[in-house]
């Protein structure tokens, strides 16, 4: 196994050079060009202070010597204590001004990556971790706004190293000279790690990324891993993920930790050079003491500036990497392309698929010249095996999904010329694994509401099932706490309130995906009540498990390898004796009440 195995690109992954990111990142800084003009004024000042300072104490030094009045020392003291509180106190403004642009470009490049997350398709999901997703809108936007940050620093120093750079010349043209042939070793250096910095730190966010995704997915399945006594090896998981970042940033961080002390070598080599023929100037007469004086102390502030512009050259690549990272996500392109987006009006609900073909990515293909009418109101029950096509048709109709040839209708118009927040809006989802949100009961079921509900309209809508008597069995009523994921309920409890949820949306076409888990016959008598609240009032869709719905359908469709193979109603199928009648005989006769009791007598007989 290589040492960055599973540490591979997403697929969505895209590269960028350097200018591409430079110039997308200078769009986000675009709204505050008058904070900027501050900053970099201010970065002005801060250059050309911490320029003046050793000229200030240079000349001092010369003219000491000619003067008999100390009070030209306190002078000096003076206005080096005035130039340093004025450093102070740009750079305080500065770095205020600095931390509230980034915080807002930071809020709106995660408002940015989120909104275009939460844009993408079911499919997007189905083939990426949420966890490396989440990675990017949290950590690589903090790595990119600390990395601008420490831009605005190395701005200034680039600013501090022209100006000394220019009064080293006024000093001592021949030592300048000198010092500036040996700048290109320097950055020739530096630009040397560039690539390697770039890959090591994309690599190390992806292992960053990788732990996320790992711990994510541990806790969100925590409960199955206790019911198998798996702790350990959930632990060994991430356990395996955490060492395996830890070496990747282990090696990122010596990559990165060798560029400065390398340079700073090179720099010392340099600046003893300088030392010995400066001495050497000075002892024949060339430059005086205090001129020396000045040229070493502006070396030294000059070769601070330059090394760190080398050093962090690579550092500015965690930044530009973070980038990359976080527009890969913005820019990847959506599965589902509406070609219009009409609004549509108040639909009736009429479904139609005309020779659809649908496959998940490159597997083989689910649906073929798939065809099927649907009547506006008619409620409609998929049956069939596990893989034959059920929930790939209700995904359909939700455009979770994008199919490959073929029309659907809704109404008479093709689904893609629809605009999808609106369209969706008419629509009502059940998952199979009815999803809760951590809040009040009454919150779950307002949801996607248009408008908020009162409490007793909710309560007079949840007394139509069953006269209200599942309500009795929550603590608080419509105000008790669901808990993550609506674990404080039962299965039965979650099923009734995601039905609420649909049925004050009043939707016209209802999607449903029956849950396999066994509930007491009170509770299924129950929500079979509240499905027969919705299916009067929509053309519904349901992919069924219990014979009660199986039942209260219009019309059966039997479906096997994306195809239709029997269509008809409950008792017709049976006097078949075809397909849906072993599927009758296999998952649903048991759950009959003569079934039920035929088994009771039975057992009396054997029991007598």
């Amino acid at each position: 196994m290589g040492f960055f195995s599973g540490l591979d690109s997403e697929g969505y992954d895209r590269q960028y050079t350097d200018r591409e990111l430079v110039r997308r990142m200078a769009t986000y800084f675009a709204p505050y060009r008058k904070q900027l003009i501050i900053v970099v004024t201010l970065l002005l000042v801060l250059a050309g202070a911490g320029a003046a300072t050793p000229v200030i104490v240079g000349r001092g030094v010369d003219a000491l010597g000619d003067l008999s009045n100390p009070a030209a020392l306190w002078l000096i003291c003076v206005v080096v204590f005035v130039v340093g509180v004025l450093v102070w106190a740009a750079n305080w403004e500065r770095r205020r001004l600095v931390v509230r642009i980034i915080g807002d470009i930071i809020l709106a490049l995660r408002t940015q990556s989120f909104g275009a997350a939460a844009g993408h398709d079911l499919s997007f999901y189905d083939e990426y971790a949420s966890g490396k997703i989440v990675s990017r809108i949290t950590s690589d936007t903090q790595d990119f706004g600390q990395t601008v940050v420490l831009i605005t620093d190395l701005f200034s120093q680039f600013i501090q190293a022209l100006l000394l750079g220019a009064i080293l010349i006024s000093i001592e043209w021949r030592l300048s000279l000198l010092l500036f042939a040996f700048m290109p070793l320097l950055f020739g250096v530096s630009v040397g790690f560039r690539r390697l910095a770039r890959l090591v730190t994309r690599t190390g966010m992806r292992a960053m990324a990788n732990v996320n995704s790992t711990i994510k997915e541990t806790v969100s399945g925590i409960a199955v891993a206790k019911n198998f006594r798996q702790e350990t090896s959930v632990f060994g998981d991430f356990d395996q993920a955490n060492q395996l970042s830890y070496r990747v940033n282990v090696r990122r961080g010596l990559v990165l930790s060798m560029v400065f002390p390398l340079l700073n070598a090179l720099g010392g080599a340099g600046t003893a050079v300088l030392v010995y023929a400066g001495g050497l100037s000075v002892v024949q007469g060339i430059v005086t003491a205090g001129a020396w004086f000045l040229f070493l102390q502006s070396l030294d502030r000059f070769f601070f500036p330059v090394l760190n512009l080398s050093a962090f050259w690579t550092q500015v690549q965690q930044g530009l990497s973070a980038a990359e990272r976080v527009f890969a996500l913005i820019d990847a392109e959506p599965q589902v392309v509406q070609i219009a987006q009409n609004v549509p009006p108040p639909l009736r609900g009429e479904i139609h698929f005309e020779d659809v073909w649908f496959r998940y990515s490159d597997k083989e293909a689910v649906l073929c010249d798939f065809n099927l009418h649907v009547q506006p109101g008619e409620t409609v029950a998929l049956v069939g095996h596990t893989g034959a096509g059920k929930s790939s048709l209700a995904r359909l109709i939700a455009r979770f999904y994008e199919f490959q040839k073929g029309r659907i209708l809704i109404d008479g118009r093709d689904i893609r010329t629809f605009d999808l927040p609106r369209y969706r809006s008419q629509l009502g989802i059940v998952s199979q694994s009815p999803f809760l949100f951590s809040g009040t009961v009454a919150e779950n079921i307002c949801y996607a509401c248009s408008r908020a509900a009162s409490h007793d309209e909710l309560l007079a809508l949840g007394r139509q099932i069953g006269d209200g008597d599942w309500l009795e069995t929550l603590p608080q009523g419509l105000d008790t706490q669901v808990g993550e994921r609506g674990g404080r309920l039962s299965m039965g409890q979650r099923q009734l309130v995601a039905l609420m949820r649909v049925l004050v949306q009043n939707p016209a076409i209802f999607i449903l995906d029956e849950a396999t888990a066994s509930v007491d016959p009170f509770t299924e008598w129950q929500i079979q009540q509240a499905l027969n609240l919705i299916l009067k009032n929509s053309t519904s869709i349901l992919i069924a498990h219990r014979l009660s719905t199986v039942k209260a359908a219009d019309r059966i469709i039997v479906l096997e390898y994306g195809k239709i193979i029997e269509e008809g109603n409950h008792a017709g199928l049976l006097a078949q004796g075809g397909h849906y009648a072993t599927l009758y005989n296999t998952y649903f006769r048991h759950q009959s009440l003569a079934y039920v009791e035929q088994s009771r007598a039975m057992a009396q007989i054997s029991e007598g």
